[in-house]
């Protein structure tokens, strides 16, 4: 996104609102490109790191190149659909696929139909270029989208599946916990008659101890008198944990994003309790259900959850919703 950088510091003014966000890399951008249209103060503050690794991609290649007894096909023709769940897994795929030689699934085959199931937003990803790259007769292939953006209503918009085998790309979860997320996606194809196929797509990892200091060093910008102004300018070399933080709102779009900024904490010598009561005001806004269930699971409450998350606008819109009632009430 031209222009766009969530990496640079927020510009903290006395009459804006700050909303920090926990996404890897490759939501960053959007989700700090609609704060920034709300007029807010976007505060970028990545907990987890996901990207593709050498053994992710060769785990995509396996499936993607002929077979050693049969030149002509792939593994993925023993397959009726790939089941994507992420953005993310998406992507991983595409850049193995771009570096494939054929089409990995025939133009003409006994089973002709071909299923690629997304979510949301990141069904945008499935274009002309990957369907024909994918197949030389994109006409085989199905594309569905579940109207309720979830892992659950990607069971559903798959149907039955009468015995047949699934592909799914999921994340190899590094230094965090596996959140029931995907082992539940899982035993839910299989409850509808699908044989579930996992592939580590790409990895999910902690982005490390001090990932949430950026987070914590925010000072106050409001209502300092002049002699807490000095302190500040007195205090500028290492991170001051004393400081109350002039934070406004936080967004989870995953249950790995709580739980890497919780490890951080911890790391930094605070907890989730000790940063509340820094900011007593704060709203905590989780992108859906599922990440809000993981986030109360973690023990950090939700205070609203975005019922239109099939994009990121669903839970900024809902954050605007919250602050425009309180203003009027």
């Amino acid at each position: 996104m031209e222009g766009l950088s969530p990496i640079s510091p927020p510009l903290l003014s006395s009459h804006k609102r700050t909303v920090a966000f926990t996404t890897p890399l490759n939501y960053a951008g959007r989700l700090s490109h609609l704060i920034q249209l709300k007029g807010w103060n976007p505060l970028w503050c990545p907990t987890i790191v996901v990207q593709p690794s050498r053994p992710t991609k060769a785990s995509i290649q396996f499936f993607l190149s002929t077979k050693e007894d049969d030149e002509r096909t792939t593994p993925l023709e023993d397959f009726s659909a790939i089941a994507f769940t992420s953005r993310a897994g998406i992507l991983a795929f595409w850049e193995t696929l771009m570096e494939t030689e054929k089409t990995p699934l025939q133009a003409h085959a006994e089973n002709f139909t071909f299923t690629v199931s997304a979510l949301g937003k990141d069904a945008e990803l499935l274009s002309e270029d990957f369907l024909s790259k994918l197949c030389k007769k994109p006409d085989r292939i199905r594309v569905t989208v579940p109207g309720v953006a979830t892992p659950t209503g990607l069971v559903e918009s798959l149907g039955l599946g009468g015995g047949r085998r699934v592909l799914c790309p999921v994340p190899l979860v590094v230094d965090l916990v596996e959140p029931p997320v995907i082992p539940g996606f899982l035993s839910d194809l299989a409850l509808r008659d699908w044989v579930p196929v996992k592939v580590h797509a790409y990895e999910t990892r902690w982005a490390g101890p001090r990932c949430a200091e950026r987070l914590v060093s925010v000072k106050r910008r409001h209502r300092r008198s002049e002699e807490e102004e000095e302190e500040e300018e007195e205090e500028e070399e290492g991170l001051d944990l004393d400081l109350d933080l002039d934070l406004d709102a936080i967004v989870f779009t995953s249950t790995g994003e709580v739980e890497g900024l919780l490890k951080s904490l911890r790391e930094l010598g605070l907890d989730w309790r000790m940063l509340k009561e820094r900011c007593p005001g704060l709203l905590v806004a989780a992108h859906g259900p599922v990440t809000a269930s993981g986030a109360e699971s973690l023990g950090v409450t939700v205070d609203l959850v975005s019922s239109r998350f099939h994009s990121f606008e669903g839970v900024v819109d809902a954050l605007a919703l919250t602050w425009n009632r309180n203003t009027t009430s």
